[in-house]
Formats: C-alpha cells, structure tokens, sequence
C-alpha cells in the first residue's frame, strides 16, 4: 500500500479521535451546567433555542459571577435584616401592596450589601441562578407579582405568594433559618412556581 495512503488512513483516524474527544468535552460540560442550573438550563435552551448559545450565556453569567465580591452578613446586619422581615410580615395582614414593595427593596438590600450588583434586575436574576438556581424562578414570580401589584392587577392571594418566594430567597442570602418562623405562611416544599399565573401578571 502506498505511503499516501497510510498517511490519509491516519489522518481519517485522528479526525475521528479529536471528533470523540470534542464530543465527550462537550457532553461533559452540558452536565456540568445542568448539574449546576438545574431547571434554569432548560428555561435557558427554551429561550433560546438553540443549545449552544443557551450554554455560552450560562458560561457567561459563571464567569460575572465568579469576578464579584461575594461577603457574608455580619451577625449584627442578619439580625437587623431579620427584624426588619418580621415588621415587613406583620404589615402584610393590614398593607399587602406595601409589603411585597417592602420584600423587594430588602431582598435587594441584601443582595447590595453581599456584594451582588442591584441596579438591573435581569442582573440580579443571572446572579442568583448561579447560586441559587432552585429559587431564581421564585424570584422572577415574586417580582412579576410586585409589578402587577403596581398595576393593580393582582390579588391578595397573587401577593400572598409573592411575598412567600421573596421569603425563600430572603432566607438563603441571609444564611439563616430565622426567617422561616416568623409568620404562618410556609414556602417549603413549593418547588413547583405557577409560571403560567406569573407569566399572565407581568
């Protein structure tokens, strides 16, 4: 057999090797992304339709996240925050409009204080998905609530839950269980969001 010939047989060869080895590099980082997004990947490929770029702006928001300067809360601020939670539920029951617009501002007083850019709220909902992606989606239900409250289109129970999902995410930022107690609504175990009642309210 001609030397031309072994040269194409393993230059075919090689082309296969690299197309196996580029293929399992990919394969391995979508499930390092969907291991780390959760169902936020797949709203992410829905969106976007395509799954590549659906995966490039999922590296993207790792990559802002990863050069912030992220800080804990010091004792005494958890404890302020947590005070400041109680009075926000205790206004709930006479001033339910007035106290989702109270969840938000602190959420995002938390969120500043840690070091999480505040000033965009798409930003605010990239951050979050990276570390916290089961929770992101109860984000954008409490926020779609909060701006048809400003509308006058949702009810006391569409606020109800509002203040539920902003409670879910209040207590993860803060790092404390605290806030799980202090009223009688209970957000655990509603990792199902009603997307379609949001996507109505925006």
């Amino acid at each position: 057999m001609n030397t031309w010939v072994w040269i194409v047989i393993a230059a075919a060869v090689v082309i296969v090797l690299l197309a196996i080895a580029w293929s399992a590099t990919r394969a391995k980082r979508t499930r390092a992304l969907q291991g780390t997004f959760g169902r936020e990947y797949d709203r992410t490929v829905e969106q976007a339709g395509d799954r590549r770029a659906a995966e490039r702006e999922l590296r993207e928001r790792q990559k802002r996240h990863d050069e912030l300067d992220l800080r804990p809360l010091s004792p005494e601020s958890r404890d302020r925050y947590v005070r400041r939670w109680q009075s926000t539920q205790a206004r709930f029951v006479d001033d339910p409009k007035g106290a989702v617009a109270e969840a938000d501002q602190l959420v995002q007083e938390v969120m500043q204080e840690r070091g999480y850019p505040t000033k965009d709220f798409d930003r605010r909902v990239d951050d979050i998905s990276v570390d916290h992606p089961d929770l992101v989606e109860k984000y954008r239900t409490a926020d779609g609530i909060a701006r048809a409250s400003e509308r006058g289109e949702a009810s006391t129970e569409d606020l109800r839950h509002s203040v539920r999902h902003y409670r879910a995410l209040f207590a993860e930022l803060l790092e404390t269980d605290d806030v799980e107690n202090v009223d009688d609504f209970d957000s655990r175990g509603e990792d199902r969001v009603d997307t379609s009642n949001v996507e109505r309210l925006r």
